[in-house]
């Protein structure tokens, strides 16, 4: 079981958050590609976010649920 304050953070438009995903939940699951990538939260879904991360030279969109995602470490210090 993932810890509640994990899966009850909420994030705005425009934060900046980590991949990080929490193996105890399988749904909402991102590739493993994109796990430890920073990221843009561009919109939400239900209960979902939409992420806009960069890969190699393209920006792509990943839709993940708050639990695998966490506030970015390397943006905040």
């Amino acid at each position: 079981m993932p810890p509640l304050s994990k899966m009850t953070m909420t994030y705005e438009i425009g934060d900046y958050v980590d991949i990080d995903p929490e193996p105890a939940v399988q749904k909402g699951l991102p590739h493993r590609r994109f796990i430890g990538k920073t990221g843009i939260i561009i919109g939400k879904r239900g209960r979902a976010y939409l992420i806009q991360i960069k890969d190699k030279k393209r920006e792509k969109t990943l839709i993940t649920l708050p639990e695998h995602i966490s506030p970015s470490k390397s943006i905040l210090s």
